[in-house]
């Protein structure tokens, strides 16, 4: 059985979200505060997160950053906030979905059971012949045991779907680390706006050309010693971004 955290404090909001997953089969805690979400995050394990943006006590995006720098659960937002600003800053602060009220029970459940399966997808992909090696920027074969000891390399676990920069271990959203993966199998190649929206779409349900740039620019902080002046992530005028090593 899968579980949701929902984090809301509107009563009739929230009882409806729970009644209507519990009838699909989902086990549902409702937390009215962000402290209590967060405090329910580690011993109730949830495979998703709903998430508001306005709670009594604190900030939705803070509370969505706090989460994201421990754990990769996938995090929907459900807010009346509805400005692409407001999207767009969702995503920077780590979410992976984003539905504004009012919406369709339905649509509401198909997107749950979407983050679900894509993370599902991640956690079990150990079954293909790739997932079983890390990826590197260059292409000699090597060791995983040499992989992760090489600290002047940027390294994405495919299993775990991990990423170690100079030896340490990096959180990444899921389209951060899918466009990562992007860049790391092709490096050099330029990749337009459109090339990685394709990539991500279908798991952030409102990307667009400015969360692109915003999925960039985290990764470049990530990643870059000068976020400013990147010389790992390029951005292409006119065109996109491309990787180099």
């Amino acid at each position: 059985m899968y579980k949701v955290l929902i984090i809301e404090d509107d009563p009739m909001i929230g009882d409806m979200i729970s009644m209507y997953l519990g009838e699909e089969g989902f086990e549902v805690i409702r937390m009215e505060t962000g402290q209590k979400g967060i405090e329910a995050v580690k011993p109730f394990a949830p495979d998703v997160i709903l998430l508001d943006l306005m709670l009594p006590d604190m900030d939705g995006l803070e509370l969505c950053r706090q989460v994201r720098t421990t754990l990769s659960v996938p995090i929907m937002i459900v807010s009346m906030r509805n400005k692409v600003v407001e999207r767009v800053a969702a995503l920077g602060a780590g979410a992976d979905d984003y539905m504004c009220k009012p919406f369709s029970m339905h649509e509401m459940s198909a997107r749950v059971h979407a983050l679900i399966r894509r993370s599902n997808l991640y956690q079990n992909a150990g079954d293909n012949t790739r997932m079983n090696q890390a990826v590197r920027y260059d292409t000699k074969p090597e060791t995983d045991e040499a992989l992760l000891a090489d600290k002047n390399k940027i390294t994405l676990d495919l299993q775990t779907r991990s990423m170690i920069v100079q030896g340490q271990l990096v959180e990444t959203t899921y389209s951060e680390f899918e466009i990562m993966k992007c860049f790391v199998n092709h490096p050099g190649r330029v990749y337009t706006r459109e090339d990685l929206l394709q990539t991500v779409r279908g798991f952030d349900s409102y990307v667009t050309d400015r969360a692109i740039d915003v999925h960039i620019a985290n990764l470049r902080k990530k990643i870059e010693d000068n976020p400013k002046e990147p010389r790992r992530i390029r951005t292409v005028w006119g065109v996109g971004y491309k990787f180099v090593y």
